[in-house]
């Protein structure tokens, strides 16, 4: 199996698939057209990839079969094309939320004790301690939480050792499969994101990036933020209306931490302007949240542990495109004889009666003489084509159908 790696990955990760019997092509700098002709020109199996945006065109230029995001969101992948080209895509979900969760609350404590301004004035050969012994602290003060993944629940754990009380808005808790009332830390449940900024004394956002969440956090979520409070965004630019954050930030002294911007540098480096970055009350950094050394091995492990599965089974953990509700409105289940040809009768008839398979299932019996199929379609068979399936082929034991 080949593998492509086109982003910096760690060491670990790639000897640790060369040790699981891949043949590895390590090219971290490869983006746009030229990883496009990578991909046709090696013709990999497994795409690796961080940042770097994986494009419909790369994914019709060679025989990709999985596409491994080296990290937890996804939105920098073609996922529609992959799911049309029948491509796997994978995530390693979890694996950087204690990177994250430990510079949200970097950022919550820089807002508050004003450090980068305390560092800047320092090094300029000023000593201010009047001003900078102004401080609010954060013991007592609401945290607010916008998502609670593996990212909110981290920084819910950091919240409760700081003495903070947390609110927390959701989706998860909107369906009342998981309860707030279940969960081993202590907060309240809020019905809506302006609840949650109401409530709040800092604002922290985790959600992940999807149509749901775009622009999700807008001027009527952030006008709901106390004059004075603190704004901090470590999930994505585009889940935030910047402009209006912008706005706030300038009229209602609200402080605003930031890893992740609106409009950012595709490359590693690179000339930078965003308005909003250069307030004096707004902190940023450089889209750093998962990049720590403990952070990256896990995710390189992870991502060995995806690759290995696909190579060995056939099995991909962590997929995020395949269908959560297939079109199938029936199940055809078939008790038969081990041997073969069956199955190649019953689809070959369900072909001819122009009746789709959505998924299928063969469970052997011990001993390997019977088996039972379990095949989802998109509509019924007519009885007839029922009765040629099960008289055509002595060795279908069985058939019923079953309404799904």
């Amino acid at each position: 199996m080949k593998v492509l790696v086109a982003d910096k990955f760690e060491k670990s990760g790639l000897d640790g698939l060369k040790a699981a019997g891949c043949d590895v092509i390590y090219q971290p700098d490869l983006k746009d057209d030229v990883l496009t002709a990578a991909i046709r020109e090696t013709a990999a199996d497994v795409l690796v990839v961080r940042s770097t945006a994986v494009t419909g065109p790369m994914l019709e230029a060679g025989v990709l079969s999985l596409v491994v995001r080296a990290g937890a969101g996804y939105n920098t992948i073609d996922v529609a094309t992959a799911s049309k080209r029948g491509i796997y895509v994978s995530n390693c979900p979890g694996k950087n939320a204690i990177a994250v969760a430990e510079l949200a609350f970097a950022l919550i404590l820089a807002l508050d004790r004003r450090v980068p301004d305390n560092v800047a004035e320092l090094r300029a050969g000023t000593w201010n301690k009047k001003e900078y012994s102004k401080a609010r602290g954060l013991f007592g003060r609401t945290l607010g939480l916008l998502g609670y993944g593996n990212i909110g629940q981290e920084m819910a754990k950091r919240a409760h050792a700081f003495g903070m009380p947390i609110v927390v808005w959701s989706r998860r808790f909107a369906t009342g499969k998981e309860k707030i009332a279940d969960q081993p830390i202590p907060m309240q449940l809020a019905k809506s994101p302006a609840e949650v900024a109401e409530r709040s004394d800092v604002l922290s956002v985790h959600l992940a990036l999807n149509a749901d969440t775009r622009g999700l956090v807008n001027l009527s979520v952030l006008d709901r933020l106390k004059p004075g409070s603190y704004f901090v965004n470590t999930a994505r630019g585009e889940v935030v209306d910047y402009a209006a954050l912008e706005k706030v930030a300038r009229e209602r002294d609200v402080r605003v931490g930031l890893d992740v911007f609106a409009a950012e540098p595709t490359g590693v480096d690179g000339a930078f302007t965003d308005t909003i970055a250069s307030l004096r009350n707004v902190y940023g950094t450089h889209h750093i949240g998962a990049s720590t050394d403990q952070a990256q091995e896990a995710i390189a492990a992870e991502t060995v542990r995806i690759v290995k599965s696909y190579k060995d089974t056939g099995k991909v953990p962590n997929v995020v495109n395949l269908a959560k509700k297939t079109p199938a409105t029936h199940m055809l289940v078939v008790r038969h004889c081990d041997k073969p040809g069956v199955l190649a009768h019953v689809f070959e008839h369900l072909r001819q009666g122009e009746i789709n398979v959505q998924e299928t299932e063969n469970v052997i019996f011990e001993g390997a003489q019977a088996a039972v199929a379990r095949i989802n379609l998109d509509r019924p068979p007519p009885d007839g084509l029922l009765k040629q399936i099960q008289s055509g082929n002595s060795d279908i034991l069985d058939l019923h159908l079953v309404t799904i």
